[in-house]
């Protein structure tokens, strides 16, 4: 959620819904991450992005998980608990035809523990600015292993906060644009075994 600047639509920037704009519900605090910063983003995500199994944690406009359904994700499931933005995201997934992104009501905190070990490959973390939720979040994840090995952990937060990863994992990418820290995690992948080398010597 971009932290300044409101407006009453979002518009996708990429892929093939590129242009379209979707209504905004009229929640105090809900803002869409603004275009510079989801360039940013799926400019890191690219060569993951198609095909991912994604996951909005705090959908709000729903501005990230549409955005990764626009660019080719397989699927998107957004999480909301706000009786509004929920109504809203509902009618931009049938104005869409958007059969790959699903919605599921109530609050992301309350839901993590029920997610299925290696379900995702991208997690979505924007939470209310100034929640300090974000690190609590990751650590959940982390937990529940509900993102896949190589998977990402995208967290927004405010420009002074710096947020570690947790054992297993590493901060693929940093940066701050105006008052918002963007911090996109990894979560390490298993080492490759290698076959011993054959030297010849059995021969």
């Amino acid at each position: 959620m971009s932290k300044s600047g409101k407006s009453n639509s979002v518009r996708i920037i990429g892929g093939d819904w590129r242009g379209r704009r979707l209504p905004v519900a009229d929640v105090p605090g809900l803002r869409p991450t603004g275009d510079r910063g989801r360039e940013t983003l799926f400019n890191w995500l690219q060569p993951w992005v198609a095909a991912a199994d994604c996951i909005d944690l705090f959908a709000g406009t729903g501005a990230l998980g549409f955005e990764a359904a626009s660019r080719g994700a397989a699927s998107v499931m957004m999480i909301e608990k706000h009786p509004e933005a929920a109504a809203v995201l509902r009618q931009s997934i049938e104005q869409l035809h958007a059969t790959q992104v699903s919605f599921s009501p109530g609050g992301a905190m309350s839901q993590i523990d029920g997610l299925k070990p290696d379900s995702f490959d991208i997690a979505f973390v924007d939470p209310p600015f100034d929640s300090n939720l974000g690190g609590l979040v990751l650590e959940r994840l982390d937990k529940c292993a509900c993102v896949r090995r190589g998977g990402f952990v995208y967290v927004e937060s405010p420009a002074s906060k710096t947020i570690p990863p947790p054992e297993g994992w590493s901060v693929w990418r940093d940066q701050v644009i105006g008052e918002v820290r963007m911090q996109l995690f990894r979560r390490k992948a298993p080492a490759v075994e290698r076959n011993p080398v054959d030297d010849g010597s059995d021969l």
